[in-house]
This record gives structure tokens, sequence and C-alpha cells, in this order.
């Protein structure tokens, strides 16, 4: 069974088992933003995924 690459690289999975993801359009083009949105966009959320799918594309994380 292999990891999904493309899925591990966005995630992060902390030592309790969350799984945090970064904010989304925060990548680029982000001059005209006010300095506290931009700093706002480097926070990571909380990622919600079933179970089945977490099992399937990250099989090796626990």
């Amino acid at each position: 069974m292999k990891t999904n690459k493309s899925l591990s690289k966005r995630l992060k999975i902390t030592k309790n088992g969350k799984i945090l993801s970064r904010a989304p359009g925060f990548n680029h083009f982000n001059a005209k933003q006010s300095r506290s949105k931009q700093l706002g966009g480097r926070k990571m959320n909380n990622f919600t995924i079933k179970n089945k799918l977490k099992s399937t594309l990250l099989p090796f994380s626990n």
C-alpha cells in the first residue's frame, strides 16, 4: 500500500493525530491584502477527513 504523496505534502499530522492544512487562497498575490490578512493566511486549519479515506490515502499515519 502506498501513501498518496500529493495529499501528504499538503497536510501535516501532529503527534496526537490531528490533521492540519494551510488556509486556501494564500499562495501568491497577497501584496494588496492588509498585513493582518496576510499573516492570518499562515495559520494552519483543522482538516477533517473520513477514516476510510484516511486509511487509503495516508496508510502509514496513525
